[in-house]
């Protein structure tokens, strides 16, 4: 068989451009391919958490101002009656900032490193699905539409890696389906041109009013974030779970409207100080489509349905996964085809399980229980008033903790965790 590499990538976001990095830099032969062409655009809210910047750090991406990157330095939380600044715990693990970046620039960094890093990318390339060996059902390369007449092409490799995010098209052509059982969320934003452009914390609204009528104020269901980007506007947005019962009969962008025009005035969240369109996007929670390995293809990202349950935030898992899959490539690379080979590979569903299938198991049955508006508002009107709770409450639904040591809270979330039974 002719192979065009060792390794095929699929989808050059953080996923893709970080797995293509890490994989150059250990001198293996890459091939990433991107459906469009940098840079581009995608829905999402821009921001980082700690546990996110720690992988651009691992890059060695600078992280500064200077070079572009928002910083911020907790986060707010806003319910009807209650507002709580947090600010990002100092951890042995993680850097003591968020930063926020327009995944205009943001993804155009992250090839940008992989290009450097040796990796070849070829842009508008939409990958259709994958090819199987007739005889032994395994993955050895992908199917592909190329340029503006969408030419069809094939590349060859001994491993795909599927960063193809919530299409999941490598994974359904071979198979793979998403398990419903666990929860997936829909998310939609717009920028806004707002004087809290620079406001040093990052906003979550764990509940969003419609005030429209004073008389009648309605709780609309989902959660809201705002996202400072210190470039005169705000990326603000909301999202909601398929726990609740409103998911599949929601007008989203509606909804966003009603909750935005109903925000302080002054906040500039209103449709004459709107950046473009609203854009909408599907959130893959809790490891919702597994295996994360099978017949040389990996799962990583989005693609394995790695967003986190607890908030939303998909950027962090799909580079954690990416360097784990990275890792455990070289390694397979480095010995005969067979079993040898197959048992390195099938070490990265176990390390990923390992890092967050525990912690994302809580989250699933997060999930379930904030899908009931009752339970969403009790805990939001009585439980955010345990201060001894607080600390629990931001490292557990941020991920932003010790698991290594730290201190008591660390060490319960991380004890939780392993509790926890890993979702398969």
């Amino acid at each position: 068989m002719t192979q065009d590499a060792e390794v095929i990538v699929v989808g050059a976001g953080p996923a893709g451009s970080t797995a293509a990095t890490h994989l150059a830099r250990a001198g293996v032969d890459v091939l990433l391919l991107e459906k469009s062409a940098f840079p581009r655009d995608k829905v999402c809210g821009d921001g980082l958490t700690p546990r996110g910047v720690k992988q651009l750090i691992d890059l060695g991406i600078d992280t500064s101002p200077d070079a572009g990157w928002v910083h911020n330095r907790g986060l707010r939380i806003r319910t009807a009656e209650l507002t709580l600044e947090l600010d990002w715990p100092e951890l042995t693990d993680f850097p003591p900032y968020g930063v926020a970046r327009t995944r205009h620039d943001f993804d155009d960094v992250l090839a940008s490193t992989a290009v450097k890093a040796g990796a070849r990318l070829t842009e508008r390339t939409t990958v259709t699905g994958a090819i199987t060996d007739e005889r032994t059902g395994r993955v050895v390369g992908v199917r592909a539409k190329q340029g503006p007449d969408k030419e069809p092409v094939s590349y060859r490799a001994p491993l795909v890696l599927a960063c193809d995010g919530v299409s999941a098209r490598l994974a359904l052509s071979v198979g793979i389906e998403k398990d419903d059982r666990r929860p997936m969320g829909v998310a939609v934003r717009r920028y806004y041109r707002s004087p809290r452009h620079d406001d040093p914390y990052i906003e979550g609204h764990l509940e969003l009013w419609d005030r429209r009528d004073p008389a009648e104020p309605k709780l609309l269901p989902g959660y809201g974030w705002a996202f400072p980007l210190g470039d005169g506007t705000v990326n603000v947005g909301l999202g909601m779970l398929s726990t609740s019962a409103a998911f599949r009969n929601t007008n989203y962008r509606e909804l966003l409207r009603s909750w935005l025009d109903s925000t302080p005035e002054e906040w500039g969240y209103r449709e004459e100080n709107a950046v473009g369109r609203i854009g909408g996007a599907g959130l893959p929670m809790g490891f919702n489509r597994t295996p994360h390995y099978r017949d040389g293809l990996l799962l990583v990202g989005d693609a394995g349905g790695m967003v986190s349950p607890f908030n939303g935030e998909g950027i962090a898992a799909a580079m954690e996964s990416a360097s784990l899959a990275a890792e455990h490539v070289v390694q397979a690379l480095a010995r005969p085809e067979g079993p040898s080979r197959e048992r390195a590979l099938r070490g990265y569903p176990r390390a990923v399980a390992d890092l967050m299938g525990g912690y994302y198991q809580l989250g699933n049955q997060f999930a379930r229980a904030i899908g009931k508006p009752r339970i969403m508002r009790l805990a939001t009107k009585y439980g955010l008033r345990i201060r001894p709770l607080i600390p629990l409450v931001f490292k557990g639904m941020s991920g932003c903790y010790d698991a290594r040591g730290g201190d008591a809270v660390d060490r319960l979330v991380t004890a939780l965790s392993k509790a926890a039974p890993t979702p398969r």
